[in-house]
């Protein structure tokens, strides 16, 4: 058994490549296994967004507080809150984010396939946010 205690945690700014706004992550599980499946606590400012993307295997998203946004191609864009579950199914492009006026966490979960767990696309424009 091994215990990563809360505080022994570090977070980091999302990459602008990937994200729009502020953006931090915080790893959570996946130095344990990093060949299997891999989570992040993501903590989104108002109106900060990931860029657009697919996941290989898939994306679990758990809402764990405020209220975001999420949207896949070609769909409506969705609104989520805190203790909501979103999936994205293997190859489905997508973005997630915070709301306008409000911050959102999630806990984002995927699994790893032949070493990869995203592709990272174009950003979403302003307009494909405020949509």
């Amino acid at each position: 058994m091994e215990i990563v205690r809360a505080d022994s945690r570090s977070t980091r700014p999302g990459p602008t490549d990937w994200f729009t706004g502020e953006v931090e992550l915080e790893g959570l599980f996946n130095s344990f296994d990093a060949e299997r499946v891999q989570g992040a606590n993501v903590r989104f400012g108002p109106g900060a967004r990931t860029a657009w993307h697919t996941h290989p295997r898939g994306q679990t998203l758990i809402v764990t507080s405020g209220t975001g946004r999420v949207q896949r191609w070609g769909g409506p864009i969705e609104e989520i809150r805190a203790g909501d579950v979103v999936w994205f199914a293997p190859g489905e492009k997508h973005w997630h984010g915070a709301g306008p006026d409000a911050a959102m966490t999630h806990i984002a979960i995927q699994e790893v396939q032949d070493g990869k767990v995203v592709d990272w696309m174009e950003q979403v424009s302003d307009a494909q946010y405020g949509a």
